[in-house]
């Protein structure tokens, strides 16, 4: 039996085919090769259209296909994840109304931050455990307020990925999980917030049928079936965002347990019991993937928005020849500190634990006769590294202590160099395993069809690939102070 995980990324689609018996993975694709075009069409602005990802979506699926390794005809459910708090809306006839914006997207900041104001903090904190900030319903008062005729023919709001399980089943659903990290959801009294709704004057017909993350959520027509050669009639049985969802593909679902992810958003992921929030809403508390009326489970999220953006964009300007494996190489071949070069990596939009200042990115230190690309291939990679620590010394101020950290071996977690740079500064050890997102959504819908009894049983195969601990003597604490000093600097002007 057979399970197919879609993860649709800002950069790329992600599809794997995922042997339920064994918990392997038969064969993953993904599309384009290089990274997917985001709209900018004002400074600080994020779109991408929703039509690209459908299509990419079956670019990556044929390419599985062709390898011949599996019959298609065996796939018995499909998990999705999907980069999260981006807002896509259609009406009544499922046509999409407008590009979707997305979560780097910085233009409802300030309506947020009014919104917070206004709702209340002590509700908004209290409730929703977050500030509305520039979430999916900051992003949907933007369109109220500045594209009127288009939010007068919206039927149904929707997150990424559920407008692909949309475009296979036909149905539009969502789940506390998604409205969570909306700001669409009150976790006191289990609803959709009534405060929100009346503050932006939402209508309740706007949002989807909720479902648990873990059941069907619709089950593929059989036009679609026949397009993309998969049987007809089986479930889209997970739906989640990319984090959570990784976090799964981690097994990281019980409190204390912590998830990392690199890509182009980097992303520290810790599961708690206690509805917890952070007073400056500088990480984020949303309903986890196992969260229920009699499980309150939440994950709490640190982001940052330029991770493997600002890696990309060091390749363009300076590796354009080179392969990542290449730019780590010489990388590695540079001391530690860079030999004094400094970065700070913020090029990716207002930042949250930065309580949604746009700094952008800056280089501190060039010396025009010392330094060259291999000097800013790891000074890059240590000043990710440096976010990282800064974030994670805010989840530590509201109660997350990790001892170990568990990582894909994906993105730039498949360097060497940045792990240990990130171990070494952090001064904890990650875990490193195989399994991706595109193999978590797979495994999830096992869960969600029943096809797995319990969500431990989904991961009873699971095996570290790798165990990286702090080295000995090493200087990131000093560097880290360096780093930060700066980052303090930047963080005043803008004041």
């Amino acid at each position: 039996m057979l399970l197919l995980g879609i993860d649709i990324g800002t950069s790329s689609i992600k599809v794997c085919i995922v042997n339920a018996d064994t918990q392997a993975v038969v064969t993953a694709a993904q599309y384009p090769d290089e990274e997917s075009p985001i709209k900018s069409l004002k400074p600080g602005w994020a779109e991408q259209e929703p039509a690209m990802w459908w299509n990419h979506v079956k670019l990556a699926l044929a390419k599985c296909h062709a390898t011949g390794k599996y019959n298609p005809q065996q796939i018995a459910a499909i998990g999705i994840a999907y980069q999260m708090h981006g807002l896509v809306l259609v009406d009544k006839q499922q046509n999409v109304l407008r590009d979707s914006i997305i979560w780097c997207d910085s233009r409802a900041v300030k309506i947020g931050d009014d919104a917070f104001e206004g709702i209340g903090n002590d509700v908004c904190l209290g409730n929703m455990l977050n500030s509305p900030g520039n979430f999916t319903a900051s992003k949907l008062a933007w369109v109220k307020q500045n594209e009127p005729d288009v939010y007068s023919r919206i039927d149904k709001i929707m997150l990424p990925g559920d407008f692909i399980a949309m475009k296979l089943t036909g149905e539009v659903t969502t789940s506390i999980s998604a409205l969570s990290e909306g700001i669409f959801w009150d976790f006191k009294n289990d609803c959709l917030s009534k405060e929100v709704k009346e503050y932006f004057g939402f209508d309740d017909s706007l949002f989807p049928p909720v479902h648990p993350v873990f059941s069907s959520h619709g089950n593929v027509i059989a036009q679609m079936a026949e397009e993309l050669n998969i049987p007809a009639g089986i479930p889209v049985a997970y739906k989640s965002g990319d984090q959570p969802n990784n976090a799964l593909s981690l097994n990281v679902l019980n409190p204390g347990e912590v998830a990392a992810t690199a890509g182009t958003s980097g992303v520290i992921y810790g599961v708690t019991d206690s509805l917890e929030y952070d007073q400056l809403s500088r990480v984020n508390a949303f309903a986890h993937v196992n969260y229920s009326d009699n499980l309150k489970r939440l994950g709490i999220l640190l982001c940052i928005n330029g991770t493997g953006s600002m890696y990309s964009w060091a390749k363009k300007m300076f590796g354009q020849t080179l392969s990542y494996p290449q730019m780590n190489a010489e990388a590695e071949q540079i001391a530690e500190g860079s030999d004094g070069l400094r970065i700070l990596p913020f090029g990716n939009g207002a930042e949250r634990m930065l309580t949604n200042k746009l700094i952008g990115a800056h280089f501190e230190n060039i010396d025009l006769n010392l330094h060259t690309r291999g000097h800013i291939f790891r000074a890059v990679q240590e000043g990710i590294a440096c976010s990282f620590r800064y974030g994670l010394d805010i989840m530590h101020e509201n109660g997350m202590n990790p001892t170990v950290i568990r990582a894909g071996k994906s993105n730039l977690f498949l360097s060497d160099l940045f792990t240990q740079i990130f171990v070494n500064v952090t001064g904890v050890a990650v875990e490193l395993y195989s399994n991706d997102g595109s193999a978590g959504a797979a495994l999830g819908a096992g869960i969600g069809a029943g096809i797995f009894t319990t969500a431990a049983e989904a991961f009873t195969n699971m095996q570290v690939i790798k165990r990286v601990e702090p080295q000995a003597g090493n200087k990131m604490e000093q560097l880290y102070k360096e780093w930060k000093a700066l980052l303090d600097k930047q963080l005043a002007s803008v004041n």
